[in-house]
């Protein structure tokens, strides 16, 4: 018995099949000789490499996917075997889901990474001539950091440099969740990680969420390295960790300006300065920079510290496109030589003082320094930024000042009410570097200071198409925001293209956004706008909140639009500017709003027609449409639009059966509505039989999506709609273009076999989307908030 529970894994998970097989015995002891039979493994036919998959490691069975390619062979359902063995989870939107390989070892790093899992617990997570954390990092495409980062502390250890290296190529999206305080320590590695991932890697996407008390420090540092400034790095040269690719890129750039400068034949006080400038020590270059970034009002462009800087690190101006090639000095980051021919990181040697950590300020320690930068970023007061009665000629066409009509955050209430206008950030005196093109931050509360710092920061990262702001409590900072974002938008290069805004109060009424927006970005092409509640203190304020009523939108390039109403009145005369700016609108959602009249829904029925000729998608929610029969026909019968929502609308609340065979015919003869989703409208059973309809042998519909989610069907009602619906294509010859039935939350667990013997029987005819819905819980949930 001892023999045999010493037996290797593999050996014991065959010991099930009785007997034994000469194959089964020889597929185990291959298995645990892998190390040494790896490239004969590959070579096997198919029929034998099928059987020795299972027996395999993750490490291994990683390894053979080509192997198994070139036979013919598919390893997802291994994959996803060992996500039920070893997760133990369903992930969300699991149907979606196209390689499990990809999707398990990104978990399996995250996991492992943060100790969640323990490898040792099965025999296929462990190997020792594997690591965990390098083995899968090249499938990680998205990393989530929370509490005290740990994580973060844990890859920019010198032992993961290898693993940093993979993730600098694989990684594309960075997530904070649940962050807590850290110290300067834990700052440093994330600095580190940070500068190796976006400024040098491929993360294209920063997202922040659930953070109730942000450290404001923490906080604007990543967003600041997400834009792509950072300052002359003594939180890199302190953990010993010079910055090879920084070295490499500005060596580089030092000889192109160099064959360029002889180029144009320099003179010769231009070349003697130049090779002087080359003999400097990186520390007095160090110093320089530190100099510009902290020294007393020094504006960018004109002071000649900044052009002696640019004179003396050749990236020591701003390369202002965020996505371009990286521009950097190897001053900035490092004072230590590393081989051009490997990135490997080097510990300095025991006792040896790194000279880049003395500044060109000798009171500022090496703790402070990272608080140094951070404060500097919005700092209000006149060290490094703009002076208005200071500002020579030619510099208000490129630098923000506050006064300048294109200044980020110039004047608006809700930089007011904090003592006054912002100051900015001297982002010309700033090394700028490779910047996200996606930013989102839910659920983290942002004060007026750092509105101010994030306003100033999106004013030229001109690498930003996304950014999401979700819960920030931003009241009338929302102006401040935007400030920053039209100046963005006043740059050649700007690619920002999509503004999601979304928060609990609301300042101001949510069409003035909008046309606020618009007025802003014009080259906007998706704008969602959402609250949850009306601010009365600060609507009934006539200051409270800047006025675009008056100024015209000009020509936008909007494609979609979203509004969620904190229970407002939707008029459409305040909708119309909106509208008419808006010719190449494609789709449009109204959200839990209220119509003041039974003209209203009409007349913004007409402005549609009229200002937006390219709508397709059109979607109501939560708007009492009990009233207004007519209009939704005439939405129904509209040639243009191709998917049609209205989704707990009450629809049939006050209908009669008359209105539902309209309905059906209108849909029957309409050939270009491709999808109608009826979610939360009471449809019943009867209903839903009647639905069956549109897709008669005399219908000409093209209907290919029906959504009748939450709408109290049973499973008797769906079996007498799925024959009814086989009647109808029995009639066409098997021809219908009906492809897929959404069914969440319904009460088909009511009857459980009568539901699947309907399920079985409408997945023959079209794609079910459906979920384990559990009705009498959430009937008991409703009657507990009664």
């Amino acid at each position: 018995m001892a023999a045999r529970r010493r037996r290797p894994v593999p050996e014991a998970v065959m010991a099930a099949e009785r007997p034994r097989s000469l194959f089964a015995l020889s597929a185990a002891a291959v298995s645990r000789s892998m190390a040494a039979l790896e490239r004969d493994v590959w070579a096997l036919p198919g029929h034998l490499l099928r059987a020795l998959l299972p027996l395999l490691t993750i490490f291994h069975l990683e390894r053979a996917e080509d192997a198994a390619r070139r036979a013919g062979l598919s390893t997802q359902p291994i994959w996803r075997k060992l996500w039920d063995d070893v997760m133990k989870t369903r992930p969300p939107n699991s149907e979606s889901i196209t390689c499990w390989r990809k999707k398990f070892l990104e978990t399996f790093f995250s996991n492992v990474l943060h100790g969640v899992l323990d490898v040792s617990s099965d025999w296929r997570l462990h190997d020792r001539h594997f690591s965990p954390l390098l083995h899968s990092s090249p499938h990680v495409s998205q990393l989530t950091l929370c509490n005290m980062l740990q994580g973060a502390v844990e890859l920019t250890a010198q032992h993961n440099h290898e693993v940093l290296e993979n993730l600098a190529a694989s990684l594309r999206v960075l997530k904070f969740q649940h962050l807590l305080f850290c110290d300067q320590s834990i700052s440093r590695s994330l600095v580190l990680l940070l500068h190796r991932l976006i400024h040098h890697g491929s993360v294209s996407q920063v997202s922040m969420c659930s953070w109730p008390v942000p450290d404001t420090v923490l906080l604007v540092l990543i967003l600041t390295m997400s834009a792509g400034f950072w300052r002359s790095g003594n939180a890199l040269a302190c953990h010993g960790s010079p910055c090879g690719l920084c070295r490499e890129e500005d060596k580089a750039q030092s000889q192109q300006s160099a064959q360029e400068g002889a180029e144009r034949g320099c003179d010769a006080e231009q070349e003697g300065s130049g090779a002087e400038n080359q003999k400097r020590s990186p520390e007095e270059a160090d110093a320089c920079m530190t100099s510009v970034l902290s020294g007393p009002r020094s504006p960018p462009l004109r002071n000649p510290a900044c052009e002696e800087t640019s004179s003396e690190v050749p990236c020591g101006h701003t390369n202002i496109q965020g996505d371009s090639s990286p521009c950097s000095s190897s001053q900035q980051l490092s004072c230590h030589p590393v081989p051009q021919k490997t990135r490997r990181w080097q510990k300095p040697a025991a006792g040896r003082k790194h000279r880049c950590l003395r500044r060109s300020r000798g009171h500022y320690a090496d703790p402070e320094d990272l608080y140094d930068f951070v404060f500097t970023v919005a700092r209000e007061d006149n060290s490094g930024l703009l002076d208005k009665t200071r500002t020579t000629e030619g510099e208000n066409t490129e630098n923000w000042t506050s006064s300048s009509p294109g200044s980020p955050c110039t004047g608006h209430v809700g930089c007011k009410k904090r003592g006054g206008p912002a100051a900015t950030l001297s982002l010309k005196a700033a090394h700028r570097f490779r910047s996200v093109s996606t930013l989102e931050l839910f659920s983290i509360p942002l004060t007026g200071e750092t509105c101010r710092t994030l306003s100033n920061l999106l004013s030229s990262w001109v690498s930003l198409e996304n950014l999401v702001l979700s819960y920030n409590g931003l009241n009338a900072n929302i102006s401040c925001i935007l400030s920053g974002l039209r100046a963005l938008s006043r740059h050649p290069e700007c690619r920002f293209r999509v503004l999601r805004v979304s928060d609990m109060f609301s300042h101001m009424p949510c069409v003035e956004l909008v046309r606020c927006a618009l007025s802003a970005l014009p080259q906007l092409r998706t704008l969602s706008i959402s609250f949850d509640l009306k601010n009365q203190l600060e609507a009934t304020t006539p200051e409270a909140s800047p006025s675009c009523s008056e100024a015209e939108i000009p020509e936008s390039c909007l494609e979609v639009l979203e509004i969620r109403f904190p229970r407002e009145p939707l008029h459409a005369a305040l909708l119309l500017p909106v509208l008419k700016a808006s010719k190449s609108l494609q789709q449009l959602s109204l959200d839990s709003a209220t119509l003041p009249c039974p003209r209203e829904l009409g007349l913004l029925l007409e402005v549609l027609k009229e200002c937006t000729p390219n709508l397709k998608k059109l979607s109501f929610h939560d708007v009492n449409l009990a009233e207004h029969q007519k209009e939704v026909l005439l939405l129904l019968q509209d040639p243009g639009l191709q998917e049609i929502t209205f989704s707990f609308c009450r629809l049939f609340e006050s209908s009669t059966a008359e209105f539902l065979s309209e309905i059906i015919n209108t849909v029957k003869r309409n050939s270009s509505l491709k999808s109608l989703k009826l979610p939360g409208n009471r449809l019943g059973n009867h209903r839903l039989v009647a639905l069956a309809d549109i897709f008669s042998e005399d219908s000409s519909s093209s209907l290919c999506q029906l959504d009748v989610s939450s709408n109290c069907i049973k499973p008797d009602g769906l079996l007498e709609f799925t024959k009814k619906l086989e009647g109808h294509i029995q009639q066409r010859g098997g021809q219908l273009p009906f492809t897929q039935l959404r069914l969440f939350q319904n009460w088909l667990d009511q009857d459980a076999e009568t539901a699947q013997e309907a399920l079985r029987r409408l997945r023959a005819l079209c794609s079910v989307v459906n979920d384990a819905w559990d009705s009498s819980q959430a009937f008991a949930d409703y009657i507990s908030v009664m």
